[in-house]
């Protein structure tokens, strides 16, 4: 139904007398847009008011606010919007609020006028020109969506590939002004704990690898039936195009409310809706009444879930329903899998045999500017060196160095970037600190302790007496070893599959966690990441400890491991310890 079609009644909840086109910005052409209701004709939704969420969300009780918004059907032209999706895009704002004119000087700085240019405005290259989706915006409001593209890619410049930036900024224009937009953006790409909008290659391969792996068992009769459809070609094909079936093919008044959830929840929303259209999809073709035939879909199989999206047969409500009533769908089950998947896709990068590393000799695994600057940054606070370079030569954590430590170098760049191209593509973009040093701080694990253990993540770096340089990625924090179980018992060992080993010196080399290549006979030996009491640290474990630290933290010892499959880190065994630093990570 056209919005100029809907009388006042069907906006109850909202002011009565309100202009319909109260809800749209300027820049929206409403003539064609429709608006669903899933009220029946002449009964009142008792929809929630903007203030009743706000007051959720100011009072931090996140799963009620959750719950409102995937329950209120507001209308397509609700007002509410102009006022909810910036506040729910500002709670995940991280660092300083910008002040009133930060984007329009940024205007100035990029384009040097804040009038809108007459010619196209040419975009960054992270968009997806294929996709750069307008929606019902006007042609003034598309020089607007270009616009906060450009600037959001001027003050970004480690955003390298993120084909849904664009339709989120359109969307967002639809209910908020130009300068609103922006910083709701700004909030998305943003946070560090929920992922909205990916910004790399490697992520977005990585999202719709997830999608195929959760529908294999929360949405399995479909995809067996697509599979089966999908003859002479690989069933991964449907997939690649996962977020489109939702940004580009669901009708609009569909779209607004999954957003609605979206800005609070985060990208775990446009998974469920996408098991969702699986399901419903399955059920309808499948259906004895069906107008879908069997052979059309064989033969046009990259086509049939958009082509079903645009003509969805249930109302927005039924559709986020069914997305939120899959069962056994956790928010850790899905980030387990997006993990695990991360990781292998990274592995494959830097694999050359099992096992063995391709030893770069560049930075050309490096996503962006920002991990180089962050590698150097470490470089001059690193007093672990490569080699064999005398034992009494230090370098302070503070950056000022001995005149002694002017002659020798500090473990070079190059074997930095080594390590830096192994770690996880988002811990690159923050600057290290240096947490605890032996040479500093002394050799006691209670001091270790103080100063590491509510850091997450770490990276360990050992150097012995015998000039073995090698350590470890830890991925979860050291305080986890004072966590209990459901029964009141403390766990032996924590951390998560993302922990990783590594040697510098003599070899180079990375030991993933096994669980990478899919290898799961090893049962509970393969997932012993870290452990860690008064006594000492362990990392790794099953059949043998891969570092083995004492209380002291002066002597220690490697072995071969089940978690990782890592030779022992030194030749000897048994080491001693020179020097051990700890790393953090500023803002991770």
């Amino acid at each position: 139904m056209p919005v100029n079609a809907v009388g006042a009644d069907q906006l109850s909840g909202i002011e009565e007398e309100s202009d319909i086109y109260e809800a749209f910005a300027p820049h929206v052409d409403t003539s064609n847009i429709s608006v669903l209701t899933d009220t029946p004709p002449g009964k009142k939704p008792n929809l929630k008011s903007f203030q009743d969420v706000q007051s959720l969300i100011q009072q931090g009780k996140k799963r009620e606010a959750k719950l409102v918004l995937r329950e209120n059907s507001w209308p397509t032209n609700s007002p509410i919007r102009s006022q909810l999706w910036p506040a729910l895009c500002a709670q995940h704002h991280v660092g300083k609020s910008m002040l009133d004119g930060f984007y329009w000087d940024m205007v100035n700085q990029v384009f040097g006028t804040t009038e809108l240019p007459e010619k196209p405005i040419m975009l960054p290259p992270f968009v997806d020109s294929t996709h750069c989706l307008p929606y019902h915006l006007t042609r003034k409001g598309r020089a607007v969506a270009d616009r906060v593209v450009s600037v959001l890619g001027y003050a970004c410049p480690d955003i390298t590939y993120s084909p849904t930036l664009y339709p989120i900024t359109s969307i967002l224009l639809h209910f908020m002004s130009e300068e609103e937009c922006y910083h709701c953006m700004a909030s998305l790409v943003a946070p560090k704990e929920k992922v909205f909008i990916t910004q790399t290659k490697l992520l977005y391969e990585v999202t719709w690898k997830t999608v195929m792996q959760i529908a294999k068992k929360h949405a399995k009769s479909a995809v067996n039936y697509l599979a089966a459809m999908c003859s002479g070609q690989k069933p991964e094909s449907i997939y690649m195009d996962w977020c489109w079936w939702i940004l580009g093919g669901l009708p609009f008044p569909h779209l607004v409310r999954v957003m609605d959830c979206f800005f609070h929840e985060g990208i775990k929303v446009f998974y469920r809706v996408s098991l969702a259209i699986l399901i419903l999809f399955h059920k309808h073709v499948t259906a004895s009444n069906s107008d879908w035939d069997a052979d059309t879909i064989k033969h046009d199989i990259d086509n049939a879930l958009p082509k079903f999206c645009k003509n969805i047969p249930v109302s927005p409500a039924k559709l986020l329903r069914t997305a939120f009533s899959i069962r056994a769908l956790s928010s850790t089950y899905i980030s387990r899998v997006f993990l695990k998947t991360e990781m292998l896709l990274k592995s494959k990068s830097v694999l050359s045999g099992p096992k063995q590393m391709v030893r770069s000799r560049s930075s050309d695994n490096l996503p962006t500017s920002q991990s180089q600057i962050n590698v150097q940054m470490m470089s001059h606070t690193l007093t672990i060196r490569e080699g064999a370079h005398s034992p009494d030569v230090r370098v302070l954590s503070m950056g000022v160095f001995p005149i002694q430590a002017i002659k020798t170098k500090v473990c070079d760049q190059d074997t930095l970037f080594t390590l830096w191209s192994w770690l996880p593509v988002r811990i690159t973009m923050y600057q290290p600190v240096l947490l605890y040093t032996t040479e500093e701080h002394g050799c006691s694990l209670t001091t270790f302790y103080v100063r590491v253990e509510q850091h997450e993540p770490t990276l360990l770096m050992i150097k012995t007496c015998n000039n073995e340089v090698f350590g470890a990625y830890c991925s979860s924090r050291w305080y986890e070893r004072n966590l209990k179980d459901d029964r009141g018992q403390r766990q032996a060992y924590f951390g998560t599959g993302e922990t990783f080993l590594f040697s510098l010196y003599p070899e180079r080399a990375k030991y993933p966690w096994v669980g990478i290549e899919g290898d799961t006979g090893l049962g509970h030996a393969s997932e012993l990441f870290m452990a860690a009491d008064s006594k000492m640290i362990t990392i790794g474990g099953g059949e043998g400890q891969a570092i083995w630290m004492d209380e002291n933290i002066r002597f220690g010892k490697t072995d071969r491991c089940q978690t990782f499959n890592n030779p022992p880190l030194c030749a000897s065994g048994d080491f001693e310890i020179r020097v051990l630093e700890v790393y953090g990570f500023v803002g991770a």
